[in-house]
């Protein structure tokens, strides 16, 4: 049986066996800090994926929202997430739910890795990124303003 045959793909220090280590996004393409990303699982007769991301001590994942709903279960470490207009602190095995045009941005704790699994549609539409008037917005509550990275 070869590698690609087998059901089972072992884990080990927040990597899996087979599954390439991959950017989190192009460079330039959007901010983000130190943070990757692994695709576990791609299912088309479910039109889903399930992707692992891992962000570095202090970095955080991309101010953004799009159509699409997602989950996010935290695996490892701990973080503040920003969804919709309130932060939350995130700690292992919470579950986060993302809805369909919700501003939201992932941030590690300084000192510790922040991992989470991410379900999302196979085939979704592309992230919008705040623009001066949303930033705006967001940066009206003093809380989310000293939270979001852009």
């Amino acid at each position: 049986m070869s590698e690609r045959d087998n059901p089972v793909r072992r884990f080990a220090d927040y990597r899996w066996q087979g599954v390439e280590l991959l950017a989190y996004k192009a460079e330039g393409e959007a901010p983000f800090q130190a943070i990757t990303r692994q695709l576990l699982f791609q299912a088309p007769d479910l039109a889903g994926e399930l992707r692992y991301f891992e962000i570095a001590p202090g970095g955080h994942s991309t101010l953004e929202r799009h159509e699409h709903r997602h989950a996010v279960l935290i695996l490892r470490g701990r973080g503040r997430c920003l969804v919709g207009d309130r932060l939350h602190a995130l700690d292992t095995h919470d579950l986060v739910e993302v809805p369909p045009q919700t501003w939201h941005q992932f941030r590690a704790d300084a000192g510790q890795e922040l991992g989470f699994l991410c379900l999302v549609n196979a085939k979704r539409d592309k992230p919008v990124l705040p623009d001066a008037q949303d930033l705006k917005n967001l940066r009206s509550d003093p809380e989310i303003a000293a939270f979001i990275r852009t």
